[in-house]
């Protein structure tokens, strides 16, 4: 996993008047990483059904499709895997009723990632890197540092930095970890009902910035 881990809020979305359908299609229109939907305050039945709208798209570009926090109806709606916090469902129950899965895990703290590769996720999630307004509950922040502490302690498995990742400090976290997930930042203040274009471009280039290329597509080279 390289690049952009873009995950689409539902509650954000509609404090922002946006079709989370749209607005994951306008972002699997760019070919990041992955895509997670975050739907935890959405009814199992709505959340699923969101689930199956969106994997076409997904799938069609390419993009693996994560659902959040629950393991049977991200097997339900086709997605390709799911990610799981320290309160959910465990890795290694995740693995014996859908073993199909991909399964990631969220962390905030090193002792926290040792114990998550004892499952053996196919991806861990790492932060709040930075301050984040997305979570009203975030944990405290870790900073690049002990981001990169995380990624040599978790090698081979795949770190995806979390929290307050926005362009600006795209290059600097791709320096760190192969994957960086974005919510809010996805959004831009211009992006309308009526053109998601601007939301489609902005994945791209945060696609391109944080697997070490420039507008261009030319590799970064960083210090």
């Amino acid at each position: 996993m390289r690049g952009l881990y873009a995950i689409v809020d539902v509650a954000i979305c509609a404090a922002r008047g946006l079709d989370p359908i749209e607005v994951a299609r306008a972002i699997a229109a760019a070919h990041p990483a992955a895509l997670q939907l975050r739907a935890k305050d959405v009814a199992p039945r709505e959340a699923l059904a969101l689930l199956r709208s969106i994997g076409p798209a997904c799938r069609t570009a390419g993009v693996p499709l994560f659902a959040n926090d629950r393991a049977d109806l991200a097997a339900l709606g086709g997605c390709d895997g799911v990610h799981v916090g320290q309160d959910d469902i465990a890795v290694s129950l995740v693995r014996r009723i859908a073993p199909g899965l991909r399964v990631g895990i969220s962390t905030h703290t090193l002792d926290e990632v040792r114990r998550a590769l004892v499952d053996r996720p196919d991806y861990i999630a790492f932060g709040p890197v930075f301050a984040t307004t997305s979570k009203t509950d975030a944990e405290p922040v870790v900073g690049l540092e002990q981001l990169a502490a995380a990624v040599r302690l978790a090698e081979p498995t795949p770190v995806v930095a979390i929290g307050g990742i926005d362009p600006e400090r795209a290059h600097a976290v791709a320096a760190v970890a192969p994957a960086a997930a974005m919510i809010s930042a996805l959004l831009p203040a211009d992006a309308s009902v009526a053109d998601l274009t601007v939301v489609t471009e902005r994945a791209r280039t945060l696609q391109l910035a944080l697997s070490g290329r420039d507008a261009a597509g030319r590799a970064v080279l960083f210090a």
